[in-house]
C-alpha cells in the first residue's frame, strides 16, 4: 500500500470524499504520497522505488491539486539511467538538483537529446518516449514532474492507457521540428493577456535556468515592484509563469482556481494562505520548497531575504484558471494594500525584525490604492 505523509505545520483538513480514478491508482503504486499544504524541501523528501519509472519516486498531492494536476518527484542514482517510458499526456519537468541528459523520441525514431542542470525546465510531449541519464558519478538527480494525468484518468479510467500505450503517433509539432529544444522565443501579443497586461509571452520547450532568467516585465497589478515572465509550450495547452519581487517586500493577496503547483527557484520568505473568513496558514519557503493554493483561497507571498525572490507557478488547464487573472474581477479576487488586515503588515515587519531587517514597502502603498510602483527588476526582452 502507498504510504501517505504530511509535512509538519502543513497538514490540510480531510477533503470531502471523492472517488477519483487517479487517487486510487496513485495509492496502489506503493511509493510515498505527500499531502497537506506544502513541502518544505522537495530535494529532501523520502522516496521509494517505482519500477514503472525505473527510479526512486514520490507523489505530491496537496490540498488544491485533487482531481486536476499531478506533481511527482523522481530521483536518479549517480551515473544511472531510467528505462524508456512513454506517457500519453504532456509533462513539464523542472530540475530540482543535479545534472544530466534527456533523450526524447517518437515514432520516427529520431532522438532529440539535450543537457540540463539545476533549475532547468523543459516539456516532454505526449506520446513520446523519454530516457533520463544522470551524468554525475557522485550525486543523485532530482526532478519535479507536472502534468494533467488526474484529469485524463477521470475521462479514461484505465491507468494502463496512459503508459507505454501502443498508439504510436507523437504530437505532429514534435515530429516535424528538429530544433524542438532550441532557445525559447518571445511572442508579442496585441491587447491584454493573463492579468490584463501586455506582458511578453515566451514560447519554447527548454529553459536553461529559471533561477537566473532576467527577461521579466513589470506586473504592477500584483504590487511590490516585481516582474513576471509568461511561458507557453508550443503545441500544448500547458503553461506557467515565474514572478520575481524585490528584497523586503511582499505581493498583494489574490485567489484563483485549483491545481496550480508553485516551486521556489530562489530566495527566502514565506507565503500565507487562507479561505475567506478562516484561519491563515503560514508557509516558510526557500529554494526547493513547493506549495499549492487551494481552490479560491487567498494567498500572498513575502520576501524576507536580502536578494530578489522568485516563484515558478505551473498552471492547470485553462478551464481551472479561475477569475483572478481578469482585471474586472480584481475587486473580489485581489486585496489591495490599504484594504488588507493590519496583521499582514505587522507579521511581515516582525519576521524581518528577527533578522535585523526593516521593510522596504513604501508607506504610500498602504494609503493609496492607485499607488504607482516603480519597477525595479524588469529588463524587458
Amino acid at each position: 500500500m502507498a504510504s501517505e505523509q504530511s509535512q509538519s505545520n502543513g497538514r490540510a483538513p480531510a477533503p470531502v470524499e471523492r472517488q477519483y480514478t487517479y487517487d486510487a491508482w496513485m495509492r496502489s503504486v506503493g511509493i510515498p504520497v505527500y499531502t497537506g499544504f506544502y513541502i518544505a524541501d522537495t530535494r529532501e523528501i523520502e522516496l521509494a522505488y517505482w519500477p514503472l519509472r525505473g527510479c526512486q519516486a514520490a507523489f505530491i498531492q496537496l490540498a488544491g491539486q485533487e482531481g486536476v494536476s499531478e506533481a511527482l518527484v523522481t530521483e536518479i542514482a549517480p551515473g544511472a539511467s531510467t528505462p524508456p517510458l512513454k506517457l500519453a499526456t504532456d509533462e513539464i519537468v523542472y530540475v530540482l538538483k543535479g545534472r544530466g541528459v534527456t533523450a526524447v523520441w517518437g515514432c520516427d525514431g529520431q532522438r532529440r537529446t539535450f543537457e540540463w542542470h539545476p533549475r532547468s525546465m523543459f516539456v516532454l510531449p505526449r506520446h513520446t518516449y523519454r530516457e533520463f541519464h544522470n551524468m554525475q558519478g557522485d550525486q543523485p538527480v532530482r526532478l519535479l514532474h507536472y502534468n494533467y494525468l488526474p484529469l485524463g484518468m477521470s475521462v479514461v479510467n484505465d491507468p494502463d492507457f496512459f503508459f507505454n500505450n501502443p498508439y504510436d503517433q507523437a504530437a505532429e509539432h514534435f515530429l516535424r521540428d528538429t530544433e524542438f529544444y532550441s532557445q525559447a522565443r518571445i511572442q508579442r501579443q496585441e491587447g491584454s493577456n493573463f492579468w490584463g497586461y501586455r506582458l511578453a509571452l515566451w514560447s519554447g520547450n527548454f529553459f536553461p535556468d529559471m533561477g537566473a532568467w532576467d527577461k521579466v516585465e513589470a506586473n504592477t497589478g500584483r504590487g511590490a515592484g516585481g516582474g513576471t515572465i509568461m511561458i507557453k509550450f508550443p503545441g500544448s495547452e500547458m503553461s506557467c509563469h515565474m514572478s520575481m519581487f524585490p528584497a523586503r517586500t511582499y505581493k498583494k493577496a489574490h485567489r484563483h482556481g485549483p491545481g496550480r503547483v508553485i516551486v521556489i527557484p530562489g530566495g527566502e520568505g514565506y507565503s500565507v494562505m487562507w479561505q475567506e473568513g478562516q484561519e491563515r496558514v503560514v508557509i516558510p519557503w526557500h529554494e526547493g520548497s513547493l506549495l499549492v493554493p487551494p481552490n479560491r483561497w487567498f494567498h500572498q507571498h513575502f520576501n524576507l531575504g536580502a536578494a530578489p525572490a522568485r516563484y515558478l507557478a505551473f498552471h492547470p488547464p485553462m478551464q481551472f484558471h479561475g477569475y483572478a487573472e481578469k482585471v474586472e474581477d480584481r475587486a473580489r479576487d485581489q486585496i489591495e494594500y490599504p484594504d488588507e488586515d493590519p496583521w499582514v503588515r505587522q507579521y511581515f515587519e516582525s519576521e524581518l525584525a528577527k533578522r535585523g531587517l526593516t521593510s522596504l514597502m513604501p508607506e504610500r502603498a498602504y494609503q493609496d490604492r492607485d499607488f504607482e510602483w516603480k519597477p525595479s527588476l524588469t529588463t524587458g526582452s
